[in-house]
């Protein structure tokens, strides 16, 4: 049983990823995805980091059969490795279509899930591999469906 708090224990999620090739990860996530930039620092030894903001954040946990139906749904296949980051856009197919000129390797294109979003996988900078997806319903119609779906992926 989840346990109540007057407020959130957690203030911020944040996903810190070791990118070998920094500059265009940077270029990838910031300038073509569009996260916007927070913080940027350098340190001694060519150190460096940049905070983007990537909206809300949720921790999606997923036992090994949920994951394998989501794959089987979103590409056909297994593909995903046990981290998945998965952005929500306003325009999958355009995004997705962005990203790969950026650099990104489309693994399946833009498909419309039982759970009534459209979501493409792409291979990114960083080793990342990610889920872009658009909600096709309006929030109060999802939220009343949301637990009636057997099976249902929470942020695609």
């Amino acid at each position: 049983m989840a346990a109540e708090h007057p407020t959130p224990a957690v203030r911020q999620l944040r996903l810190v990823v070791e990118a070998d090739d920094y500059d265009a990860a940077v270029a990838f996530f910031r300038d073509a995805l569009g996260l916007p930039e927070e913080a940027a620092f350098v340190g001694d030894g060519d150190a460096r980091v940049v905070i983007l903001d990537a909206g809300r954040a949720t921790l999606e946990i997923a036992n090994p059969a949920q994951k394998r139906m989501i794959d089987e749904v979103e590409v056909g296949r297994q593909v995903a490795p046990r981290l998945r980051v998965a952005f929500e856009v306003d325009d999958a197919e355009a995004t997705t279509a962005r990203l790969v000129a950026a650099g990104a390797s489309e693994v399946a294109p833009p498909t419309r899930t039982p759970w009534q979003s459209l979501n493409s996988r792409l291979d990114a900078p960083a080793g990342l591999h990610i889920t872009v997806f658009q909600e096709l319903l309006a929030p109060d119609v999802r939220e009343g469906t949301r637990h009636a779906e057997p099976g249902r992926d929470s942020d695609n």
